[in-house]
């Protein structure tokens, strides 16, 4: 395999390298679930690798690598089995695109995917406090003065989203839940006319701040990177879609975020990252998930 770095254990398997090439070497269907935060095409810098999807030189050369990548991706999941992809559309700008709008990024990670042959499965809107998106990202469409000069340019904030496909086939190792380990009352909520936890369409009730800090991987060309994908994104994800013991991919591990929080709730992980510190501090992560749950274990025992 060629990576510039590997740590396994038998909780989780984390490769530095280039996801395409590391994904060759898993066998054919043979990853239950997926979960991943997909480069947002040239939209933020993540490293200076000439192999790191973001840093595509057009549109359409992300579009081609990722349907590269996404080859192998489909390869390796079981059949019946579901990926699932947290993306948002990406506002264009005058310098870079031509025109000020919003490029359906999300529609098309969904074109790219259906033609890998997954099927569209499922999605969910995560809300995002428009005040915090334009106190970061100073878009000229959420400025109040905008309002005042001209508001056919004002418009919403852009959401983020968790889009889920699923490999045809029938799913050999079923994900079954009882009452007592997923009451009804944790998949829908007949209090509220919206079901508020996972089977609402939106989610409004994440914390955008739940994420694993990733201070100490940040470099000097990190400065347009996002903050990572929030835990509870993970944990309702991999909850509803994997099983106990089931190995859990992410192609994009970052600070290894799906790797902590799938370790904690009894899973094992493979991910992959390119960037040497990202991978660094992934390993980090997943160990300290590794001891958080032996430490539980343990208390099990003993009570």
């Amino acid at each position: 395999m060629n990576v510039l770095n590997q740590h396994i254990t038998d909780k989780f398997a984390i490769y530095n390298g280039d996801s395409c090439e590391v994904l060759k070497e898993i066998p054919d269907n043979s990853i239950h679930y997926s979960v991943t935060s997909i480069p947002f095409a040239s939209l933020y810098t993540y490293s200076n690798s000439d192999r790191d999807m973001g840093n595509s030189r057009t549109y359409e050369e992300f579009a081609e690598q990722y349907m590269y990548l996404g080859k192998e991706w489909y390869r390796v999941m079981m059949q019946g089995r579901c990926v699932s992809i947290h993306c948002m559309n990406l506002p264009t700008s005058k310098e870079r695109d031509g025109y000020i709008g919003i490029r359906d990024f999300r529609g098309d990670v969904i074109r790219w995917m259906q033609k890998l042959g997954f099927i569209y499965h499922s999605e969910v809107c995560i809300w995002k406090d428009p005040v915090t998106a334009m106190q970061r990202t100073k878009a000229l469409g959420l400025l109040h003065k905008q309002i005042k000069k001209d508001s056919c340019m004002s418009r919403q904030g852009i959401p983020d989203y968790v889009v889920t496909f699923r490999k045809p086939g029938v799913n050999p190792e079923r994900v079954e839940h009882t009452n007592e380990t997923f009451p009804v009352s944790h998949w829908q909520s007949v209090a509220s006319p919206i079901w508020d936890t996972y089977a609402s369409p939106v989610w409004w009730d994440i914390n955008q701040s739940n994420t694993l800090n990733r201070a100490a991987a940040k470099e000097d060309k990190d400065e347009r990177h996002i903050c990572p994908l929030q835990l509870d994104v993970i944990e309702r994800c991999v909850e509803l879609w994997s099983n106990p013991n089931d190995v859990v991919l992410d192609p994009f591990d970052g600070i290894g975020s799906t790797g902590y929080q799938a370790i904690l709730m009894g899973r094992k992980h493979i991910g992959v990252e390119l960037k040497e510190s990202y991978y660094n501090l992934a390993v980090e992560n997943c160990e300290k998930a590794t001891e958080i749950l032996k430490t539980k274990e343990c208390q099990q025992t003993i009570f």
